[in-house]
């Protein structure tokens, strides 16, 4: 693991830390989401177009120049129970740059006020409208990071037990998706990962699941799906920090999904903290992955595409 100090990164830190710093015991989940919102300015020139997507507010987000026969349905991440549209608008722009194809940013509803499944449920009304716009499966790839990426995992996962066509391709930023808390990343990075502590990680999952809820379900932690399940998944890139708690949830799954014979690459970004694409302006290594991301979902369009066309 990597033993410089990267001082761009340690000014990243700084400024969550700042915001993270100010909650107490009795700061409200409104006033900490609104915290989590004000976090992150976006100042590009992206068309953002509001959409009620069934009852689920979405926006898409175009970059210039962006495709629009192409859909990223992205979501946000948050532990389920901060972030948005707005906190997450710019990083959903520079997806759209990166592949080049426009975004459906999907706001899905939070917890507390709204336990598992309601965010799963958004996901699938989301998708469901999607499909009625007449979008084809070969032209929609999924992302999301954190939180967003584990639940666009499990919204595979859905509409693979539904029998429905599932989509070109997934991109996985720091995906959370193991709500047990049970990786080894969560002992061996304890005094790496500045933020995400394990029994922070649990706290959210409780939060978010309830007293009903099982964390080894796999519509909430797709990590515990079958081979069966697994195996038919389409292609998918999962990025991570190499100083992150986290970790292990992209490496398990990773290993799990090829074991299973699906198409999954990992990118472990040395020195790297949790979802750090977020941070563009600052990171040199942001910048990067996004244009690997990119990269990987527009050949994952091509390729689907051109089977589809092939004779």
């Amino acid at each position: 693991m990597s033993a410089t100090v990267n001082p761009a990164v340690e000014a990243v830190i700084a400024r969550v830390r700042q915001t993270y710093g100010s909650w107490r015991r009795d700061t409200t989940v409104a006033q900490m989401r609104a915290d989590w919102d004000a976090l992150f300015n976006a100042s590009g020139d992206e068309r953002v177009d509001p959409v009620d997507a069934d009852g689920v507010p979405c926006q898409w987000i175009t970059a210039p120049g962006a495709r629009e026969d192409r859909v990223i349905v992205y979501f946000h991440g948050g532990g389920f129970q901060v972030g948005s549209l707005a906190s997450h608008r710019e990083l959903m722009a520079r997806v759209s740059a990166a592949a080049m194809t426009r975004v459906l940013g999907v706001g899905y509803r939070l917890a507390p006020e709204h336990r598992y499944p309601a965010a799963l449920d958004d996901a699938l009304a989301a998708w469901h409208w999607l499909r009625s716009q007449g979008v084809p499966v070969e032209r929609i790839a999924l992302a999301g990071d954190s939180a967003g990426g584990g639940l666009a995992l499990s919204l595979l996962l859905a509409l693979q037990a539904r029998g429905e066509p599932l989509p070109a391709a997934f991109w996985g930023l720091s995906a959370w998706t193991d709500l047990t808390a049970s990786g080894a990343s969560y002992e061996t990075r304890t005094t790496l990962d500045p933020i995400h502590q394990r029994l922070m990680i649990v706290a959210m999952a409780r939060n978010y699941l309830g007293r009903e809820g099982d964390a080894k379900d796999p519509l909430a932690s797709p990590l515990f799906a079958t081979p069966a399940q697994l195996g038919t998944l389409p292609p998918m890139l999962l990025q991570v920090g190499e100083r992150e708690t986290v970790v292990s949830d992209s490496e398990d799954f990773t290993r799990k999904a090829r074991a299973a014979g699906a198409q999954a690459e990992l990118q472990v970004w040395p020195g790297m903290i949790h979802v750090f694409q977020q941070f563009p302006a600052e990171l040199l290594e942001a910048r990067n992955a996004l244009a690997a991301g990119g990269q990987f979902l527009a050949a994952q369009f091509d390729a689907t595409l051109n089977r589809k066309t092939s004779p």
